[in-house]
């Protein structure tokens, strides 16, 4: 059973899409940067039934609302879109799993609100982002932001071009080489609309401004301490993550931490893989996912 949903906020609404019975435990999953819901479409179906996953749009992106005019994209709205969506389901404790940015957002969330997550799934993300060191570096991309939002704004760059589905689909290919050609149809899906010549692309062109707004690697360390879930993560051998840039080796500083402070409610798995194995090739995540979800329930059930 697949429904849609829209949750009403202040500046629109954020959409979700949701799989399988609304009593059964509930899943909150979250999609990577510029991607939306459909990116766990052919995973969900093979998770174990007696959950309730919903998918959400972030704002700005699939079929979300747009954030209002002149204001830029932060990486701590998106937390806000989840907390938002949960008040609204009146979920108190649930299970997060996010892709990529979806991750860094489960994990931000998982450490300001400990109390709610259960269990933590990483997909191609360590939870946290850290920004460099030389934290000078860090006013560049800020000033970035900021001058481009009034470029867009200057020189009406709000509008959107329209594309061929086959122009819309190798763009998009182009952009993220990690996706096939059937993953790239199945976010097109909801992250485009058909008008008079082709389709225009449904996200906020401002999202490409992100501010990351992302901590330190120390502070990351800080922050996980809080982290009250189990927590499954899985990086693909030939994913983003597989040969990380001299800029900002974040992957074992921040393992190490999640074994020092959650020992063996952390759990980690490598697979083989690119960035997109969850859509690609949902088969490979599918049953340590299903594992993972399912370890301790049946002795819950049983008390």
């Amino acid at each position: 059973m697949i429904s849609e949903l829209k949750f009403l906020v202040p500046w629109g609404h954020i959409a979700a899409k949701a799989w399988g019975p609304p009593q059964g435990r509930p899943v909150l999953c979250l999609h990577g940067w510029l991607d939306n819901a459909n990116t766990f479409s052919r995973l969900l179906p093979l998770l174990p039934k007696d959950c309730y996953y919903m998918a959400v749009d972030f704002g700005g992106h699939g079929l979300s609302s747009h954030r209002p005019p002149g204001f830029p994209y932060h990486f701590m709205d998106y937390v806000g879109d989840v907390h938002r969506v949960v008040e609204a389901l009146k979920w108190n404790r649930f299970t997060l799993m996010g892709h990529s940015l979806g991750g860094t957002v489960a994990g931000m969330f998982s450490c300001i609100f400990p109390e709610m997550v259960d269990k933590l799934i990483l997909v191609e993300s360590y939870g946290f982002f850290p920004a460099p060191k030389e934290y000078e570096r860090l006013l560049k991309p800020k000033r970035k932001l900021f001058e481009g939002l009034l470029s867009f704004e200057a020189n009406n760059q709000y509008s959107t071009k329209v594309r061929s589905p086959q122009e819309a689909l190798q763009r998009l290919l182009k952009a993220n080489p990690h996706l096939t050609e059937d993953s790239g149809k199945i976010l097109l899906q909801r992250g485009t609309t058909e008008v008079p010549g082709g389709l225009v692309y449904n996200r906020d062109i401002r999202i490409t401004l992100h501010n990351h707004s992302f901590v330190t690697l120390d502070q990351s360390v800080i922050f996980l301490k809080n982290i009250q879930a189990d927590v499954l993560m899985i990086i693909a051998q030939d994913g983003i993550f597989s040969s990380e840039s001299k800029d900002m080796p974040v992957a074992k500083p921040l393992q190490e931490a999640f074994r020092t402070f959650l020992k063996e409610r952390y759990h980690y798995v490598d697979v083989p893989g690119n960035h997109f194995v969850h859509l690609n090739e949902p088969e490979v995540v599918a049953g340590i996912i299903s594992d993972f979800l399912s370890k301790g329930e049946s002795l819950k059930a049983s008390l």
